[in-house]
């Protein structure tokens, strides 16, 4: 994989070359997601509403959530349900409260059933308005409820007193007393000014009490994360990393796919390309090996990143491809001479390649097949053979397997002589016997050989030349 960024295609790629492996892994994710919803118990959640009437300020607001959120109010409420093992300490961790618009407290609870989560909610709210009142004075002092009721009774005795003196003033008949009734007057209005400034300056007596708005609504549903919401997160959690897995391999371990990047890899020079009409590979027995068929039941058998098979040209066209690289492999060594075609193990399309090319050497060079192993690369002594030819598909090693392949020829005294690349490619459909070209004569369409014995003498004007 290039280090393009990361395309829609590229996850297209994926998905249609590892969708056994894909979804494999989201059953895994659904059934630990499932797995994860066994061990949380199931939680309700409700809330009751407490309204503050009259004019409330931010900060004042935010001390009756602070009031709310008191263990005071916790311990009571706890007190009150009476059940065994919970505590002002635990109903902390399942109630909470913060201020909503218009003066409001919401109060949330959560618990293991609806009804209890509906009773927590509500013993809250009511331990909360009954602590709050209390806070405020308000009906904690009987001799303070008294007072107000006391300095009215006082007011207007005190004001009938006024009226009395006023009354009993010559009225109008000195400058005196029109003085006095004046006073008199001016000492009444200051009174009752006063009575109504003290009456303003009381908060209990400018807000009225507050008031639970009904009891908390009954939860039908469980709060998220639901049974279902938690398989659904761990399926789809599962397959982002297995996409972000293949991406993460793709570019960690980036593999050469062009003829020069692999004879670098190798110490060698490459000779060409050639293509091999695509085979699905053949299917093993059940003596198999369990780990092989287990690849292949998931598609793990073959690269995703491989590009799908290109079309390709007739027979014609591929056989001149070959002929050209025999005779560039011919070039290159001084005298005939035997020489190794070495495929690396489980390249099937490498592997075609190089029987194909063995049989069209026709013997100059000799090359003998032989596989290599990629884990553990060992090449055969020199004995007949005095060179080696790599034969392999584009991207499907890395430049650490390559060099080993290089090492391992060079332990065994073998020259890599040249680097071949084998391509998959979509063959064309045979022509029909009608269409075959005049003068091919009766045996025309017979065999590969026959068929394309008389399009071969184009010559260099054959398309599809050695790359």
């Amino acid at each position: 994989m290039s280090d393009d960024p990361i395309r829609l295609a590229t996850i297209g790629r994926i998905v249609r070359g590892r969708w056994r492996l894909l979804l494999l892994l989201a059953v895994v994710g659904a059934l630990v997601g499932y797995g994860a919803s066994a061990l949380l118990p199931p939680r309700y959640t409700t809330s009751a509403s407490v309204l503050l009437p009259g004019a409330w300020g931010e900060r004042e607001l935010l001390t009756q959530v602070a009031i709310a959120n008191s263990s005071v109010v916790f311990d009571r409420a706890a007190a009150t349900l009476g059940r065994p093992g919970i505590g002002g300490g635990e109903l902390r961790e399942r109630v909470s409260a913060e201020a909503a618009e218009g003066n409001i407290i919401e109060i949330s609870a959560t618990a293991d059933t609806p009804e209890r989560a509906q009773r927590l909610a509500d013993q809250v709210a009511e331990q909360f308005v009954t602590f709050a009142g209390q806070t405020t004075g308000a009906g904690t002092d009987p001799e303070a409820a008294t007072r107000p009721e006391a300095l009215g009774r006082l007011v207007a005795q005190t004001s009938r007193r006024i009226t009395e003196l006023a009354d009993a003033t010559d009225p109008g008949r000195t400058v005196e007393s029109v003085q006095t009734r004046t006073e008199l007057a001016k000492l009444r209005t200051a009174l009752q000014e006063a009575v109504d400034t003290l009456e303003r300056a009381d908060p209990a007596a400018g807000e009225a009490d507050m008031v639970v708005m009904g009891p908390a609504a009954r939860p039908t549903g469980e709060a998220p994360p639901t049974r279902t919401q938690l398989v659904g997160a761990g399926a789809l959690l599962f397959l982002v990393l297995a996409v972000i897995g293949h991406l993460t391999a793709a570019r960690a371990g980036r593999r050469p796919r062009t003829a020069p990047e692999v004879a670098a890899a190798l110490g060698s020079v490459p000779l060409g390309s050639v293509d091999v009409p695509g085979e699905r590979p053949a299917r093993q027995g059940r003596a198999g090996d369990p780990r092989a068929r287990l690849r292949r039941l998931l598609g793990v058998d073959t690269r995703w990143d491989v590009p799908a098979p290109r079309p390709s040209g007739d027979e014609a066209s591929r056989r001149v491809r070959y002929r050209r690289l025999c005779a560039r492999l011919r070039e290159r060594l001084p005298a005939p001479r035997r020489l190794l075609a070495l495929v690396p193990d489980g390249d099937e399309t490498a592997r075609r390649a190089a029987a194909r090319l063995v049989a069209e050497a026709g013997g100059d060079p000799l090359l003998r097949v032989v596989g290599v192993s990629v884990a553990r690369p060992v090449v055969p002594d020199r004995d007949e053979e005095s060179g080696a030819l790599v034969v392999l598909s584009a991207g499907s090693r890395t430049t650490g397997e390559l060099a080993g392949i290089a090492e391992a020829c060079a332990d065994a005294e073998h020259e890599v002589v040249g680097v071949v690349l084998a391509g998959a490619v979509r063959a064309r459909p045979p022509r029909s016997a009608g269409r075959s070209t005049a003068g091919t004569g009766p045996t025309a369409g017979t065999g590969p050989t026959a068929a394309t014995g008389p399009t071969l003498a184009i010559g260099d004007d054959a398309t599809g030349g050695a790359r």
